[in-house]
């Protein structure tokens, strides 16, 4: 057996009831039962200052930079604001650079009030490759996130999926992030030699 992957999930959302934070949390349970340590990294328990590169550990960034870079896995969550993502995800973001993402596998979950997510998935998939994260190619969007959960009170949080296919989408995401913890980033082909 190997080694006990960590999994952390961050949540780019501020709202006291957020869809983010609740479909985060299955994705970290589904990452338990699958072996791995888990840990929510709610951005509103931290004081994160708007980032200023002239100023030294503002307010709780070099502990919200320890807990991304001790990491094995990330899972990155954000509401969808104006087709991308939330502004309290952006100043987490750019406090964590190549140091904190660089070979760590990360995970990408989106909710949307409405029916578009795709850009916000996408600006995720970019940002994170441009700090050297290796994002896996399966992601999570959920379109009109308040009608895809109902009141369970044996739930997470107390709030169960509506579509069985949707809360299974989210759960791989966890195992998934569980299960290539520690792939290692290097990519080898066989080269065919050319032909005159």
């Amino acid at each position: 057996m190997g080694p006990t992957p960590t999994v952390v999930a961050v949540s780019g959302s501020l709202r006291n009831e957020s869809y983010t934070r609740t479909a985060l949390k299955y994705v970290l349970d589904a990452a338990a039962d699958a072996g791995a340590e888990t840990h929510l990294l709610d951005l509103r328990a931290y004081d994160l200052p708007l980032y200023d590169p002239d100023i030294d550990d503002q307010g709780d960034g070099a502990e919200v930079k320890r807990i991304v870079r001790d990491a094995d896995a990330l899972a990155l969550g954000t509401p969808v604001y104006h087709g991308s993502y939330s502004g309290t995800f952006k100043n987490f973001h750019d406090y964590c650079g190549w140091d904190e993402f660089e070979d760590t596998t990360v995970g990408l979950l989106a909710t949307a009030g409405g029916g578009s997510y795709g850009s916000t998935l996408d600006h995720l998939r970019i940002t994170v490759r441009g700090v050297h994260g290796w994002v896996l190619p399966h992601q999570v969007g959920i379109r009109s996130a308040s009608s895809k959960f109902e009141h369970d009170a044996d739930a997470i949080d107390e709030r169960a999926f509506v579509e069985e296919k949707l809360e299974e989408r989210v759960r791989k995401l966890g195992r998934m992030l569980s299960e290539y913890a520690f792939i290692t980033p290097d990519v080898h082909s066989h080269r065919t030699p050319a032909t005159d």
